[in-house]
């Protein structure tokens, strides 16, 4: 059996750690295709930084020449990655699952037209369980993410809201509302909860908390889960990506983690 092509849309954190670990820790297995980025520079200095030298391509090359497409660009876009995977028919891996939200017909289309999508977990635990209850009948889904405040700068909630991170000076409840409107506040904090509101609830009924401290060093994400299976109660501290304080490191693992998945036979959890 041939090895898996691979193209990655998105040269940022988790798109290089992705691309590096299929020329390493995947190589038997994985072949990467080639990378694309907006941003020319960022393709670039990722490009140098691989051991082997992967081509630099515009989308619509990119997606011609691979098995399976990753999206680890931005929310703004991942919804469209998706589209042109379904009418290009190539499997992909989303990262960037916020921009999901409000538009899970695409997910629906993707599995009508038997394009497999793979929705890693990300910076958190729990989303096995999730998904084991949601067989079952689930009351309540709630998710309470306390962030340094640097994890939380540049975010649109924050300047709607007129909120100075500057000013804040002890542990503050910044955000207290659904999963729709803490990814439309938050779009590139907070995309555990995407993942939760659609192994779930979904995104209207699960309820989302961020906190913040000038004393916060991690990224630590509390869920609760209640139904007829019982209860859950899940606690994960993530450190920050050294090169991205937005990114929590255990989500660049998942990514690995998922394309890992993909490409053996024996897979363990739900």
């Amino acid at each position: 059996m041939g090895k898996l092509k691979v193209g990655i849309i998105g040269c940022g954190t988790i798109g290089s750690e992705l691309a590096i670990a299929c020329q390493t820790v995947l190589e038997e297995r994985i072949d990467l295709a080639g990378i694309c980025d907006a941003d020319e520079k960022k393709a670039a200095t990722l490009q140098a930084s691989l051991k082997n030298n992967a081509p630099v391509l515009k989308l619509e090359d990119l997606i011609s020449k691979s098995d399976l497409l990753v999206e680890a660009a931005s929310a703004k876009i991942s919804a469209d990655i998706l589209a042109e995977a379904i009418k290009n028919k190539k499997d992909i891996l989303i990262m960037s699952i916020g921009g999901l939200l409000g538009k899970e017909g695409l997910l629906k289309k993707a599995d009508d037209a038997g394009i497999k999508v793979y929705l890693p977990s990300g910076a958190l635990c729990g989303v096995d369980g999730l998904k084991s209850a949601s067989v079952g009948r689930i009351d309540s889904v709630s998710l309470t993410t306390r962030k340094p405040l640097k994890g939380l700068e540049g975010a649109p909630y924050l300047k709607e809201k007129n909120i100075k991170l500057q000013d804040v000076k002890e542990e503050t409840v910044i955000f207290d509302g659904t999963a729709v409107e803490a990814m439309k506040g938050f779009p590139q904090n907070v995309n555990v909860c995407a993942a939760l509101s659609l192994a779930g609830i979904g995104a209207d009924k699960t309820r989302v908390k961020i906190v913040t401290s000038p004393g916060y060093t991690k990224n630590i994400h509390e869920v609760q889960i209640s139904g007829e299976f019982g209860n859950i109660l899940t606690r994960t501290e993530n450190v920050p990506s050294r090169s991205n304080p937005k990114t929590s490191q255990l989500a660049v693992f998942s990514a690995i983690a998922t394309l890992k998945g993909i490409v053996r036979n024996v897979r363990v959890g739900t």
